[in-house]
């Protein structure tokens, strides 16, 4: 279905190639994960399956691509659009209407599809993806997994035989990645329709994998079994380092895999660990009955929290539950029906932008929307300035969250992680005491989030207040020192990891559903295991 030979794609200006010498085959109907490190071409290599590269993009692509017996090179992507769906990590950037309803029906308008055909579709997908409560909404109302399950969607309508997906469940709850997961293997499996997937959060798909593709930092690429090649890899999901670490062969890609072997690797631990002691001090911010309302819409509603001095707090729910509205209205700027923050005795919505800064720094969920100047130093000079920080503040913010960012470097040429860490060095060049970061490790493979986590664990040791809003239970597992969820508006849960992660078949991280409740990392399993042989340890 799929042929790639000796391809290899280099743009304008690039010291290497995005994709290096890669020869593969993928067949009809499999399902064909790709992972690898951030940057290291799975974009790239996705866009040349419907022509985006090089008709859209630019750049040299030598070799040979075939997608049904066309030549993507010699087809651009229109007229590839009956045979290759394709699914772009940002899915706002590729709507063309106003409405859920009508974004699904345009693309089979395009292809001019009878109108009672174009209504039978409509109704299927919306049911196939559960978002028949969207139908009349506008898209601009919706929240980023809401727009993702929909630009699925509007592609899955005209009918392709293949699905390309960039990172298709990035902005999704666990719940609702489950459900778009479900259905993406009922088109593979009942439809035979072939599926092409990269995915950084590789705990949520690689054992539906039919076949694995490891694009490496220099765009090599590896291809085949996903278990084989994940015996050595570096990009490997919990339940895989648990395998290795427990010594398992083969090793286990599915929760169920591992749980039927975990008898002996849970005698050897023992008692799970105690929770997290936190180093929280004084209240940084005060939030009382915070509401937020969109027209006939309650977005919040009556919330109270506080953030304590150096404590990591994790804030979770499913999508449109709430969060991005919550951290827009703690730091001053967005929408507040009702209540009031205070950090210091004072609200940062009663002060300029400034000041606000000052006092609450917010990492949105889209980084790049924070850069508009041609050059990273130029973005470092400026946030000087706006925070009347000494010269060279930001830069050294940034190397030490990132080092070896190129001062000339465009900001929209940096990787997900080299953004996030540009953005966050500006918000920190204002010494606020609360840090806000929302939706921070989408785009991050597994070892620039360990690097994050530890960021964020320096952070709270240095005093601040940090509320971090986030879909990925490994990360909040591994960084937070208490977790609050919210849910239509409300605040339903906060406690510690321990006691609302494990507790919730939706939220447990992998190691808690493999092991039992109170585990929830591979380092505490690592230590215990260390703790376990070690000379003069209890046997």
């Amino acid at each position: 279905m799929i042929s790639f030979d000796r391809v290899t794609v280099t743009y304008d200006g690039a010291s290497q190639p995005a994709i290096r010498d890669v020869t593969l085959e993928i067949g009809e109907g499999e399902l064909c994960l790709v992972a690898g490190p951030t940057g290291s071409g799975k974009t790239t290599f996705l866009r040349t399956i419907n022509g985006l590269v090089p008709h859209f993009t630019g750049g040299t692509l030598s070799g040979r691509v075939t997608v049904a017996g066309r030549d993507p090179r010699d087809h651009p992507p229109r007229e590839l659009a009956d045979l290759v769906g394709f699914v772009a990590q940002d899915p706002a950037h590729g709507f063309v209407t106003d409405t859920v309803e009508e974004e699904l029906a345009y693309a089979m308008e395009q292809l001019a599809v009878p109108p009672p055909v174009m209504r039978t579709r409509v109704e299927e997908t919306l049911d196939l993806l559960g978002i028949a409560d969207l139908r009349g909404r506008p898209l601009r109302d919706l929240s980023g997994g809401q727009q993702q399950r929909v630009a699925i969607g509007s592609v899955l309508t005209a009918g392709p035989r293949i699905l390309v997906l960039d990172e298709p469940t990035s902005a999704l709850d666990p719940t609702a990645a489950e459900e778009v997961l479900a259905a993406i293997l009922r088109l593979v499996h009942d439809l035979g329709m072939t599926v092409v997937l990269a995915e950084h959060r590789l705990e949520r798909a690689v054992q539906y994998a039919d076949r694995l593709i490891q694009l490496t930092a220099d765009g090599a690429a590896r291809f085949g079994d996903p278990g084989a090649l994940l015996a050595d890899g570096d990009i490997v999901p919990p339940v895989v380092e648990l395998g290795r670490l427990a010594g398992w062969t083969p090793l286990p890609l599915s929760i169920r895999d591992a749980r039927s072997r975990a008898g002996g690797i849970r005698d050897r631990l023992g008692p799970p660990p105690a929770a997290r002691a936190g180093i929280a001090g004084g209240t940084a911010l005060a939030a009382s009955g915070i509401s937020v309302r969109y027209g006939a819409t309650v977005a919040l509603r009556d919330v109270t929290l506080e953030l304590r001095a150096g404590e990591v707090a994790v804030l979770m729910g499913r999508n449109g539950s709430g969060k991005s509205s919550l951290l827009w209205a703690l730091r001053g700027v967005g929408r507040r029906s009702a209540g009031r923050v205070l950090v210091d005795g004072v609200d940062p919505a009663a002060v300029d932008d400034d000041g606000a800064r000052r006092m609450v720094g917010l990492v949105p969920q889209t980084p790049g929307d924070l850069l508009y100047l041609d050059s990273v130093a130029a973005e470092c000079e400026r946030s000087d300035l706006d925070a009347t920080a000494s010269a060279g503040t930001t830069r050294t913010l940034l190397d030490q969250l990132h080092d070896g960012i190129r001062p000339g470097a465009h900001p929209r040429d940096l990787s997900e992680g080299q953004r996030l860490a540009l953005v966050l060095a500006i918000q920190l060049a204002a010494a606020p005491s609360v840090v806000l970061l929302d939706e921070p490790t989408r785009g991050l493979d597994y070892p620039t989030k360990r690097r994050f986590a530890a960021v964020l664990r320096d952070l709270a040791q240095h005093g601040h207040a940090v509320l971090v809003a986030t879909h990925d239970v490994e990360m909040a597992a591994a960084v937070a020192d208490r977790v609050l969820v919210l849910a239509a508006g409300e605040l339903v849960a906060d406690g510690s990891p321990t006691e609302v992660l494990s507790a919730s078949p939706a939220l447990a991280p992998q190691v808690a559903k493999v092991i039992g409740p109170g585990w929830l990392t591979i380092d505490q399993v690592r230590e215990a295991l260390l703790s376990s042989t070690a000379p003069g340890a209890a046997r």
